[in-house]
């Protein structure tokens, strides 16, 4: 365990330089504007495998069908203003997993809503046994992970697991 706190904590130093401190809008903390989007979901990525490895699990994969299902939740979970695990429409991390056309088995996903990095939210979820479990789950191979930013700095996270 101290070795997966090494491990996190070397990676929120690095991310530091990716992210801008701002005013929340009101909470009197700080939120981190995401800069450099495009390598968001490499960081989580690295962030999970070395994770995996460090527990003796294999490494995921990033899949673009779990990613836009991440993505679309993401956005509901801002549009409905509440972190949980059903879509506006009522449907299920099963169901948009289904909508995207990914073959494989949902193993489970993980959501956060904080003005905190991914590295930061990625700590969190180790933190609780349940997210904790999707993330490290020896069956996973494929991972999808996606956000969305509010104005005001608020990040809606999704992370998905298959096989």
């Amino acid at each position: 365990m101290k070795r997966v706190l090494l491990i996190i904590a070397a990676t929120v130093l690095t991310l530091t330089a990716a992210c801008t401190p701002s005013p929340n809008g009101g909470s009197g903390g700080k939120a981190y504007r995401i800069r450099n989007a495009d390598k968001v979901q490499f960081r989580m990525l690295d962030s999970v495998n070395a994770l995996r490895q460090a527990s003796g699990s294999s490494v995921v994969q990033l899949n673009s069908q779990l990613n836009a299902a991440a993505a679309t939740h993401s956005q509901d979970m801002a549009v409905q203003n509440r972190p949980w695990h059903f879509g506006s429409d009522g449907s299920s991390p099963l169901d948009r997993v289904a909508r995207t056309g990914y073959t494989g088995t949902l193993m489970g996903e993980a959501i956060s809503e904080t003005y905190e990095s991914e590295v930061e939210t990625l700590a969190a979820w180790m933190e609780d046994t349940g997210t904790r479990a999707v993330i490290m789950d020896p069956k996973a191979v494929n991972m999808g992970f996606s956000w969305f930013q509010e104005q005001n700095g608020k990040i809606w996270w999704t992370l998905v697991m298959g096989n």
